[in-house]
């Protein structure tokens, strides 16, 4: 039966009861509140009653009384720093989508980095087994190998006759796992593209794309070039646009998944494993995750957050059922609020290796990457010697960091908004349009500066 809401009923009834007579509408709101108490469940009602933690640590505390559930950790965390743009960052543009919590709660158990910008900026940890490739015909020795990489470089073919072509020659690359048997060069065939499966513990495959054209083997016998002449175009870029899955996708020579199971990007039971926590971290095993540290220009997750994350991503259940979001959040028995602090994001100390390029790195993704902000790269191996004695570019007259002098350093007057100071105050959190670091990383600058701006303690 189809439900008619009380307040679209309101002026038909209203009419009948004035015609009736002696009857009142009932004042059903009170300047926008109802006129009685809604009998509501609490968020986390439908999920097992908890304990709540008693002890007196302010950052368990902080987190058991602002996040109660994974609902609330996505209202105030995620949907503050990764979902605010319309288009951008992780709304509906950027992979994972997180705009809401069910999409949150499908970030549990999903692979890691499938749309990634660019190959430099795959982790060996999110790669998957590859596509398999196969040659029918042409004269080649039978084979069938794992795909590293693929590649399109546009150009007409040349004619090589017999001769191999350069190694970035016009064509369709096919990078392999294993070299290609036999000494064959080169000869017309139909490249074959597989897929594999395992269904009831039985190895199965699929091929689910053919390109006939003349290949090449090259000198290392794993990397195959097939001609692209101009009427084979389309062909080919609906071949590559398909998703083929490439093992070595960073082309480091690396094929993760023979390494070890593929991360995900939220693994339920294990913080330490998830691809997210990574990027916010920067780093998992003490190995560097390629990429710009998130949340990216904005506020970083404080401590108590962090707290909230590991906890929650701990509890979660293996099954990945999206209505764990709504139950509470087991502070008493999260083994990580036994020492909260180990999950804050920067460290100690106050040197620039130990603190200071862990604010900046974390709090101004901008600066970073191929094409930093205003040329202030903050996140590569030179980022102190880009920073401390360095004229800013838009105040050449000041130092971005002037060790000892904080009030005449373009980097702090910059971050606390000084008046005089052309744009805004950085980093700006695009969300509210104010600069977002949290005033105790500011004051760890200041204090920084003024000690010298040191680069190790």
């Amino acid at each position: 039966m189809r439900r008619v809401r009380w307040h679209h009923r309101i002026p038909v009834l209203a009419a009948l009861l004035i015609g009736c007579g002696n009857f009142s509408v009932p004042d059903l709101y009170d300047n926008g509140e109802p006129g009685f108490d809604p009998d509501r469940p609490e968020i986390g009602d439908n999920g097992a009653p908890v304990d709540p933690y008693t002890g007196d640590n302010e950052i368990v505390l902080e987190a058991q009384a602002n996040l109660r559930t994974g609902i609330e950790f996505h209202q105030k965390v995620i949907w503050r720093t990764c979902t605010p743009n319309g288009g951008v960052c992780h709304n509906n543009k950027e992979y994972p989508d997180l705009r809401t919590p069910a999409n949150f709660a499908a970030a549990f158990g999903s692979s890691c980095n499938l749309q990634p910008k660019d190959y430099n900026s795959v982790w060996d940890g999110c790669e998957r087994p590859g596509d398999r490739f196969s040659i029918n015909g042409g004269g080649f020795d039978p084979f069938t190998e794992e795909i590293g990489w693929i590649e399109l470089i546009a150009g007409e073919p040349l004619e090589y006759g017999d001769d191999p072509p350069p190694f970035n020659s016009p064509g369709l690359h096919v990078h392999l796992e294993s070299p290609v048997p036999g000494d064959r060069a080169n000869g017309y065939g139909d490249g074959q593209f597989a897929r594999y499966f395992i269904v009831d513990g039985e190895v199965d495959d699929i091929i689910f794309s053919t390109y006939g054209t003349r290949w090449w083997v090259l000198e290392d016998r794993t990397h195959l070039i097939g001609d692209v002449r101009s009427s084979q175009t389309t062909t080919v870029q609906n071949l590559v646009s398909v998703g083929i899955v490439e093992g070595d996708r960073n082309r480091n020579g690396i094929y993760g998944a023979r390494e070890a199971e593929p991360h995900k990007l939220l693994q339920p039971g294990a913080p330490e494993q998830s691809y997210l926590i990574g990027r916010i971290r920067g780093e998992m095993y003490d190995e560097l995750i390629p990429g710009s540290r998130m949340p990216l220009a904005n506020q970083n997750l404080s401590v108590s957050e962090m707290l909230g994350f590991y906890c929650l991503i701990e509890q979660f259940p293996e099954s990945e059922d999206p209505s764990a979001m709504a139950s509470a959040i087991d502070y008493k028995n999260c083994s990580y609020s036994a020492d909260p602090e180990s999950v804050d994001l920067l460290g100690v100390g106050l040197s620039w290796n130990t603190r200071i390029k862990d604010i900046l790195g974390s709090g101004c993704g901008c600066h970073g990457g191929s094409e930093p902000q205003e040329g202030l790269d903050l996140a590569s191996a030179d980022a102190y010697n880009n920073v401390v004695s360095v004229p800013s570019t838009q105040f050449p007259g000041l130092n971005l960091v002037e060790p000892g002098d904080p009030e005449n350093s373009y980097l702090y007057m910059k971050i606390t908004g000084v008046d005089g100071i052309d744009g805004e105050k950085m980093p700006l959190n695009p969300l509210t349009g104010e600069g977002s670091l949290p005033q105790d990383y500011i004051d760890d600058i200041q204090t920084w500066i003024l000690n010298g701006a040191p680069e190790n303690e």
